[in-house]
């Protein structure tokens, strides 16, 4: 049985016992747009992890290749140490006074003088590259655009009896006795912090915190 639309057209709209035509369209555009938009959905997430990939991919570089400057840094700052304030570095900048970095090398913390000799935050273990009272000593590595300035500071020391060359000597020119007592060497110990950044980006930094001994 066909049921005529209203303009008398003899177009059906309705079949007796089937469904209706255009719902059946309808139903077939919107599985489309549907499907339509979970596609756009998954292209949309490919293309947001594929981004984000890419940048903690360039995030992990720039901090792995400050990580590597902060090592290298730290190979200096034991050159520092070793030598006793006079490393071969043309680029080396002082922070604090030598009078301070004389204390904090050959003297236990306690007896840093902290608040006169030294400043009050000599054995805090922040980094400000902008006030050269938190840190004692700076330099430079490495050239543009890959050039970082390295700053390091001793924020504890743990007074020994190594000598600054050779270390202890325990015996002299003569032989000793069975009765002669051994001084036992201590080496002095350096709790250091180490702050790195890319001298043009200082969002690319990295820190370190290191024991030495000596």
């Amino acid at each position: 049985m066909r049921i005529q639309n209203a303009s008398g057209n003899g177009y059906p709209l309705f079949i007796k016992g089937g469904r209706s035509l255009s719902n059946e369209r309808g139903i077939a555009l919107l599985m489309v747009l549907v499907l339509t938009a979970i596609s756009l959905a998954v292209m949309a997430g490919m293309i947001y992890m594929i981004t984000q990939s890419t940048i903690m991919s360039g995030v992990e570089k720039r901090y792995a290749t400050a990580i590597e400057a902060g090592k290298a840094g730290s190979e200096v700052t034991y050159d520092y140490i070793g030598t006793r304030g006079s490393p071969g570095i043309y680029t080396f900048s002082p922070g604090i006074t030598e009078a301070c970095r004389t204390l904090k090398l050959n003297q236990s913390t306690s007896n840093w003088a902290i608040g006169t000799t030294c400043p009050a935050n000599s054995d805090s273990v922040t980094i400000d590259p902008l006030d050269d009272t938190t840190y004692d000593w700076s330099f430079e590595l490495g050239t543009a655009p890959l050039d970082y300035s390295v700053f390091a500071k001793i924020v504890d020391t743990v007074e020994g009896n190594s000598a600054a060359d050779e270390g202890l000597i325990k015996t002299g020119v003569i032989l000793p006795n069975s009765g002669e007592i051994q001084v036992q060497s201590i080496p002095y110990i350096y709790s250091i912090e180490v702050h790195t950044e890319n001298s043009t980006n200082s969002a690319e930094e990295a820190k370190l915190s290191v024991l030495y001994q000596y």
